[in-house]
């Protein structure tokens, strides 16, 4: 999806997964020359081909590494953990970069926003001292889909760069739109050694989002059928009384309301824990995560005045709400595809992104040269 986001401009050299299903996703849609399918910790430098004679250097490295030792979910094992931990394997290959003498000009690192805040702050400032120590300035944005999307989706963006950014791609201080406070609070206990290598990076603010989580849906999707009245009762009679008064409300509207709907585990009052059923009628779906059961599958709640339908999210739903055409090929199997639509990228941040701030700090009104992506 990164590689969507940076459109037919860019030419990939080289891309990695350590699932071989994702990779067989990229090959069906990019054809799969580049593609490794392994640990990047068994990766060299020497296993990255240059960008053009004489040994080049590309233009940009991605890396969206692995996020479930720094969520909340997690088990707070943060970048010493087996899957987020991944971002050294791949920190190991731009140190080879750069000893061969040609370092990516741009590298991008891309997680959920517990990377700002996992081990108190320290990981935060690991990944801004490693970015330091690779000879580059850098800085972050928290950037959600939903700007672009009818999705929810934060995330955080390292942009760092080894040149001295133009004037104007970056400013005295951060801008709201582009900022958190949890950044914001990571950003002012960087010691002084990283401080004076922090950009605030600037970008314009996208224009009102164009589609609704209703203009997403599809008629009658043949993974996704509608629940029996049983099925679509049973989430009813999960919902605390907030959240059926949103059902009520929605049914007292007199038109279609789509809402989705996700079951969570929360406190009961009595110092236990019980399932709960929360939905959203925003005309915005919940962040897409990866399937791993029925509870991390979100729902879609139909309601048309009396009548409440329910069903799951289909594949080809979830990958709209990445940003994706319909052309894009999806694995065959729904967890497979729903789980690579919940793990990517959301393809116009990406775009815009590239658009607004990694070709500018390359040099407006080039041609762009190849870039090399790690996932």
């Amino acid at each position: 999806m990164a590689r969507a986001g940076l459109g037919p401009g860019w030419r990939c050299l080289f891309a990695n997964d350590f699932d071989p299903r994702k990779a067989a996703a990229y090959r069906a849609n990019w054809g799969g020359a580049e593609m490794r399918v392994g640990d990047i910790h068994d990766l060299t430098a020497g296993d990255l081909p240059a960008a053009g004679p004489a040994g080049a250097a590309c233009d940009l490295a991605w890396a969206s590494f692995p996020c479930q030792d720094l969520s909340l979910a997690g088990g707070g094992a943060g970048l010493g953990g087996t899957r987020s931990g991944a971002f050294w394997g791949f920190w190991s290959l731009m140190a080879g970069l750069r000893d061969d003498g040609r370092p990516p000009r741009l590298l991008v690192l891309e997680n959920v926003g517990g990377a700002l805040t996992a081990r108190g702050g320290a990981d935060f400032e690991a990944l801004c001292g490693a970015l330091e120590r690779l000879g580059y300035a850098f800085g972050a944005l928290t950037l959600d889909a939903v700007h672009f999307l009818p999705q929810s989706r934060p995330r955080v963006f390292f942009v760092a760069a080894r040149e001295e950014a133009a004037a104007g791609l970056h400013g005295p201080g951060p801008q709201a739109w582009t900022v958190s406070d949890g950044l914001r609070r990571a950003q002012a206990r960087l010691p002084g050694s990283l401080a004076r290598h922090w950009r605030w990076w600037r970008l314009p603010e996208p224009g009102p989002r164009s589609r609704s989580l209703a203009d997403i849906l599809q008629d009658s999707p043949n993974d996704a059928a509608w629940h029996a009245p049983e099925q679509t009762s049973r989430l009813l009679d999960l919902m605390t009384p907030a959240h059926r008064a949103k059902v009520a409300a929605a049914q007292a509207a007199g038109r279609r309301v789509v809402g989705t709907l996700y079951r969570r585990t929360r406190p009961d009052g009595s110092g236990a824990r019980a399932q709960r059923a929360e939905v959203r009628f925003d005309g915005v779906a919940g962040c897409l995560r990866t399937a791993s059961g029925g509870s991390s599958r979100q729902t879609i709640l139909l309601v048309e005045g009396e009548r409440i339908r329910s069903r799951l999210l289909s594949a080809r739903e979830a990958a709209r709400l990445m940003g994706l055409p319909d052309s894009y090929q999806l694995p065959a199997g729904y967890t497979d595809a729903y789980h690579l639509a919940g793990d990517g990228l959301a393809v116009p941040v990406v775009a815009h992104l590239r658009e607004h701030l990694l070709e500018p700090l390359l040099g407006l009104g080039r041609p762009m040269q190849p870039a090399i992506a790690a996932e």
